[in-house]
């Protein structure tokens, strides 16, 4: 059993203050995979002072050594792909294939990113030939990431944060800290200064409300929950620190009568990835009602194929939800559906046929949901799709609005005005068109109760700047 008590704190592994272990659970066993200790108010707020003293040598470190160090760690992050898919494998539940390719590319992905980005990056610029504006570093930063896209959040939120010379703590959830550990070891390989990162592991309503309230930490990042993202809101509130959020999401994938003809299958994929436990999953699906029986038909068909499967083994399948909490979480709100009037097409209650341990979710698709029912509004986050057909454009767009989140919607159709007016009517952050990705360095975040950030690329570099206006000083 790998046992991982320290923390990361001013450059060095460090015991608790006090001792307060808890164990790990593989969500494909259920069994005990690891042991931390959660920190506590002392072990906070060495870290956070660690972070306070390294700032001003960090914050002046030219941006040609921070972005060396950045890549060196890139580099680290490469070489040691088997060792952070395995910590992911056992963390969360991500099957073999997914963890080595997708988890851990995510990392790689946004870091190359950042790098890109950085480039032709101006961090001070001429306003009308007599001003000047400038990009500083906010400070300490506190960063909070989730379970669900480990690597994926904490590139996404220390990259930028070292890169414009912030300095930070990251709390990573206390249910999947073994890949931030090893996140933690490779900064450290990559011989950033002593206080620049510092790793301690935590809960919310310990290290996370600390972070989020301490006075010397001058901004928050987090991803997370709608409902925990509200209470670190307030939390920092006394103190007026920058918040930056992403938060949950109830994707609508808006499939027209002309969409091609992978538009369903595809979307049932997408949905069901990562056992479902994407904030940017297309959960709502909404087909034109003149092909809503046909997509029945492959929806139903497409999740029958989806199965599930040992996290240890390579494949295409699913892996289990993260914890039992989530399972009984989604378990409750299948019974939910099914009572409510929804049609169950495929899924439904209990762990899939021939598994008798592990948290599996059975692949379940909902027909005939109506924008009142609760599978309609709540977020599930498990591999659980609802269906709901429509009748014109305007109904379409009313219905994806219709929820209080925003991050990510779908449209699918080969009209490509009907396409780009859509997109433009739907109130989100991100629309993702016709199966095709967004590209590298694209803003991630959204609008109304999925949050108030931006992450990745350019947009994620200033999230973590403070701007500096500064008069009568030209630029040449």
């Amino acid at each position: 059993m790998i046992e991982k008590r320290q923390f990361y704190i001013d450059g060095a592994w460090v015991d608790p203050v006090a001792p307060h272990d808890l164990e790990v659970i593989d969500p494909a066993t259920e069994e005990v995979c690891a042991v931390i200790s959660l920190g506590d108010k002392a072990d906070t707020d060495a870290a956070v002072a660690a972070a306070k003293a390294a700032f001003p040598s960090w914050a002046d470190t030219p941006l040609e050594e921070r972005v060396a160090l950045i890549r060196k760690l890139g580099e680290i992050y490469k070489a040691r792909q088997e060792e952070m898919g395995e910590a992911i494998r056992l963390e969360m539940g991500a099957p073999k294939d997914l963890a080595l390719n997708s988890q851990w590319g995510a990392g790689s992905w946004h870091l190359d990113g950042f790098l890109e980005a950085l480039e032709g990056f101006e961090f001070e610029k001429p306003y009308k030939g007599v001003d000047r504006m400038r990009l500083e570093p906010i400070g300490v930063c506190g960063l909070i990431t989730p379970w669900n896209w480990p690597m994926n959040q904490v590139v996404l939120k220390a990259i930028p944060a070292m890169a414009v010379g912030c300095t930070m703590v990251l709390k990573p959830s206390e249910i999947a800290p073994l890949s931030s550990l090893l996140f933690a070891e490779m900064v450290d390989e990559a011989g950033f200064p002593k206080g620049v990162f510092n790793l301690v592991n935590g809960d919310g309503v310990g290290v996370g409300s600390q972070l989020s309230s301490h006075p010397d930490v001058d901004m928050i990042s987090f991803t997370g929950s709608t409902r925990a993202g509200i209470a670190i809101s307030k939390a920092a509130a006394d103190s007026l620190k920058r918040v930056s959020l992403e938060l949950g999401g109830k994707g609508a994938n808006v499939i027209f009568a002309d969409a091609d003809d992978k538009a369903v299958k595809r979307g049932v994929i997408h949905c069901m990835q990562n056992s479902g436990q994407s904030c940017n999953a297309p959960t709502r699906m909404m087909v034109e009602r003149s092909r809503y029986p046909l997509a029945l038909e492959e929806a139903k068909a497409a999740a029958e194929a989806t199965k599930t499967g040992p996290t240890t083994e390579s494949g295409r399948h699913i892996g289990p939800v993260v914890s039992e909490l989530q399972y009984n979480k989604i378990q409750g709100l299948i019974e939910v559906g099914i009572k409510e009037g929804a049609t169950l097409l495929a899924g439904g209650l209990g762990r899939p046929d021939d598994t008798n341990k592990g948290y599996y979710v059975r692949p379940t698709v909902f027909a005939d949901v109506t924008p009142e029912m609760t599978i309609y509004r709540e977020e599930i986050f498990g591999p659980v799709l609802s269906i709901i057909p429509f009748d014109t454009e305007e109904e379409a767009i009313e219905m994806a609005n219709d929820t209080v989140y925003g991050l990510t919607n779908y449209i699918q159709t080969q009209d490509d005005e009907k396409r780009l007016r859509v997109a433009r009517k739907v109130r989100s952050g991100m629309v993702e068109t016709n199966g095709i990705g967004r590209q590298n360095g694209s803003p991630f975040g959204g609008y109304k109760q999925s949050g108030n950030g931006r992450e990745g690329g350019a947009w994620g570099i200033e999230e973590f700047c403070e701007v500096k206006a500064i008069s009568g000083v030209p630029m040449e």
